[in-house]
């Protein structure tokens, strides 16, 4: 994130404003997941795969015992993908997404088209914890990476399913009150319902900020999912 907090500017798009450091740093970090986590905003906005990366990166996948690619999930609430989303485009690993009732029928059925597996996971919003468990279950997903965006990234804070959060603060200055921050969404009402972090490791490359917390107090209510969840 900036130096402000943002994870991207006002009109949302990927923009690319960190070192090559911090997007080694990204792949590394895919290297070590069983699965690859956007949401939906991200994925129509921008050119992304969510895909393992150069093929050094999946020598080290395999070194770990893991997949050469990693399966990739889409969270979409709604189930309005762009169905000519340049991730649907590479058809190298799964794509799950995981949707809610609020996706009407015809969604679904363009959705399932798409991907390998949709999952309903609520009436209204998705449970993370139910989704996680059937992630495990299903498809054997033990540590999952979520890249953002930040309603995603919020949303699974105040679930209470995040284990690690890997933060890079980059010297720049977004402003903007439309900018993503990187955890939106309504938030918690209350500091005592706020996510505890732990500071685990911190690094400086540069002009920017390597930082890894662990989370000591988690928001919500306690999910007890069975995946671990990082978030960049």
């Amino acid at each position: 994130m900036t130096a402000d907090g943002k994870i991207a500017t006002a009109n949302r798009r990927f923009s690319s404003f960190s070192s090559t450091r911090d997007k080694q740093h990204m792949m590394e970090l895919r290297a070590t997941a069983d699965a690859v986590m956007s949401g939906a905003r991200t994925v129509d906005l921008n050119r992304v795969t969510l895909g393992p990366g150069a093929k050094k990166y999946r020598l080290r996948r395999r070194r770990r015992g893991l997949p050469e690619y990693n399966l990739r999930v889409v969270v979409s609430r709604n189930g309005s993908l762009d169905p000519g989303a340049y991730l649907f485009r590479k058809r190298f690993s799964p794509i799950i997404i995981l949707t809610t009732g609020r996706a009407s029928p015809a969604r679904l059925k363009k959705l399932g088209a798409l991907a390998e597996e949709v999952k309903v996971c609520g009436p209204k919003e998705i449970d993370f914890a139910h989704a996680f468990r059937w992630l495990r279950q299903k498809w054997k997903v033990r540590r999952l990476l979520c890249e953002g965006g930040g309603e995603l990234d919020g949303g699974l804070f105040r679930a209470g399913v995040v284990n690690e959060l890997h933060l890079t603060i980059c010297p720049k200055i977004l402003g903007g009150r439309n900018a993503p921050t990187i955890a939106d969404g309504i938030g918690v009402s209350r500091l005592k319902r706020a996510t505890q972090l732990r500071l685990k490791s911190a690094r400086r490359q540069g002009d920017e900020f390597f930082l890894v917390y662990r989370v000591t107090r988690k928001a919500g209510r306690s999910a007890g999912a069975p995946a671990r969840s990082a978030v960049v």
